[in-house]
């Protein structure tokens, strides 16, 4: 199966780590990624605030990007990219002014977009076009031992709920554990990390990552896993800031194809663990040796 993959800036930059655990992660499983070619910045997240008909604009030049390069999918794994594509696509079909809008647009520079590309994320196409049985088959491995939190953030099943649940998503449970690992119960899988306010408001901000970190580690995580190189890099980046407001908490946020890679047993240093600032490290239980047959006694004479 092939998709357009739309990397958006934080593949490229501060998550880097993603995408160099999703494209070695995709590629053992018989994905084919092919980057859109020319791809310009989605606009999340302040661009919709600021103007809404030109963010939906710049958005809807990748789609039209996607469209003319005979892709009838683009695969979108950050959660705010994801989800503002989604949103365009939307609001393409849904306001018939908005759809003029970016007809107009798009057709000054030569495109056309006629809202036919699906906009799909690696959780959905994981679990409903490869499979989990395909998966399981991939696992060289098992992630036994491990508990991991799932954390999915805000944005990626609301306001669209288009392949998960958007209160209690479950995709990235099931997929873990078919890699093996134990899941804990997480409350606050969908609850905000504290976005940009870590940056401008930071009282509120480290205050939320906190209040994650606090609830994984009262679970007995090991490890946050997430979808999102926003919500990544807040739960990763301010350990400090935490540990000095709220004493000492740490917990190593790591994205889902990271632990996916490690299961499949590709080399860590192709899955972007170094990235961190809080260093994730696991290592599967030593097998159990198996013991050795204890000679029955002999019989007692009679």
């Amino acid at each position: 199966m092939k998709f357009s993959y739309f990397p958006g800036c934080s593949l490229k930059g501060l998550g880097r780590a993603y995408e160099e655990s999703l494209l070695p992660v995709m590629a053992h499983l018989g994905v084919e990624l092919e980057e859109l070619d020319d791809w310009n910045c989605c606009g999340a997240t302040a661009y919709m605030a600021v103007d809404e008909a030109k963010a939906c604009v710049l958005a809807a030049r990748n789609l039209a990007l996607a469209e003319r390069s005979g892709m009838s999918q683009i695969l979108a794994p950050c959660a705010a990219c994801y989800l503002v594509l989604n949103k365009t696509k939307h609001y393409f079909h849904d306001y018939p002014a908005m759809q003029q809008t970016i007809g107009r647009a798009l057709g000054a520079v030569g495109l056309s977009y006629r809202g036919a590309t699906a906009v799909r994320h690696p959780l959905d196409v994981l679990i409903n076009d490869v499979g989990l049985e395909a998966v399981k088959q991939k696992v060289e491995r098992p992630l036994s031992g491990l508990k991991v939190a799932t954390y999915y953030g805000c944005q990626l099943v609301r306001p669209y709920a288009t392949f998960d649940d958007a209160w209690n998503p479950t995709t990235m449970d099931r997929l873990l554990v078919a890699l093996g690992a134990t899941i804990v119960p997480f409350p606050l899988k969908t609850k905000c990390c504290g976005g940009s306010l870590t940056g401008t408001v930071p009282k509120a901000g480290i205050r939320m990552v906190y209040i994650l970190h606090r609830e994984a580690r009262k679970r007995g995580a090991d490890c946050i896993a997430t979808v999102c190189p926003l919500c990544q890099f807040n739960l990763d980046a301010y350990h400090a800031a935490v540990n000095s407001r709220y004493g000492r908490v740490v917990v190593p946020t790591v994205y889902f194809t990271q632990l996916m890679g490690l299961a499949f047993g590709l080399p860590e240093n192709r899955l972007g663990l170094n990235r961190a600032a809080v260093r994730f490290a696991w290592r599967p239980p030593a097998p159990v040796p198996a013991s050795r047959p204890v000679a029955a006694p002999p019989l007692a004479p009679v």
